[in-house]
């Protein structure tokens, strides 16, 4: 049996009038009026970070060179993710706008994605281990491979207080290019029991250490190109 799937929304439905549009909207909270109004996806009944898409993307431009970079990384077998912050200090403004989501893959492979995005780019990384000796090992080939890593602040509370605060006061910004960190704010929320739905919130995650550890921040290093000074018939480097 062949399937396919339709989505519509309130502009491609002509009974509704503009009042009734308005009243429907003022009656729905503001993270469920994408998905009632145009059709999107959603699965916002519990939601984390109940604030609409449009409020917290942007659409990419070029990074300013005084902004800090930092990364969260997320490290697991099953799926690996980061996601990269530029924060401006002068608007306490966060943009996010890179991201690496990629699963079952050695150190060294998720390494080179995060060097590639710019190797002095500090990273603070939470390891997925059955103990703190295999987690404390993860780090050390992360750190071999030639990563700049902190150890990441895990509390939970406080991490998606933090997040929440910035998102909904406009301080955390996405670029519309990240789509798995999009997706994943999509559908991040609790159960019906209040618990985080541990399930696609890799980047989520990444996201929260990202904030939390947001002092490890750092702007690129000014390359000094070496000056050599001829001193009779020696020369002297600089």
């Amino acid at each position: 049996m062949s399937r396919y799937v339709v989505q519509a929304g309130w502009s491609d439905v002509p009974h509704l009038t503009e009042q009734d549009k308005k009243e429907l909207i003022d009656s729905l909270h503001p993270h469920q009026r994408d998905a009632r109004t145009k059709g999107i996806p959603s699965l916002g009944a519990g939601a984390i970070y109940p604030i609409q898409e449009e409020d917290v993307t942007c659409e990419p431009f070029k990074i300013p060179e005084h902004y800090a970079k930092i990364y969260g990384l997320d490290v697991g077998w099953k799926k690996t993710a980061a996601i990269w912050g530029a924060w401006d200090r002068d608007s306490d403004i966060i943009y996010c706008y890179s991201e690496h989501y990629r699963g079952q893959a050695e150190p060294s492979i998720h390494a080179s994605a995060v060097k590639a995005r710019g190797a002095w780019i500090p990273g603070n990384i939470d390891y997925a281990g059955s103990n703190q000796a295999n987690g404390e090992r993860t780090m050390s080939l992360y750190e071999n491979e030639g990563l700049n890593l902190f150890l990441a602040n895990k509390a939970v509370g406080a991490g998606l207080l933090e997040v929440y605060q910035r998102l909904s006061s406009g301080r955390i910004k996405f670029f519309t290019t990240l789509q798995h960190t999009l997706i994943e704010y999509r559908i991040y929320r609790r159960n019906e029991k209040g618990k985080i739905v541990k399930e696609n919130d890799h980047l989520m995650d990444a996201l929260r250490y990202l904030v939390m550890g947001l002092e490890n921040a750092s702007i690129k290093p000014i390359q000094v190109p070496e000056i050599n000074i001829v001193i009779g018939d020696s020369v002297a480097g600089y």
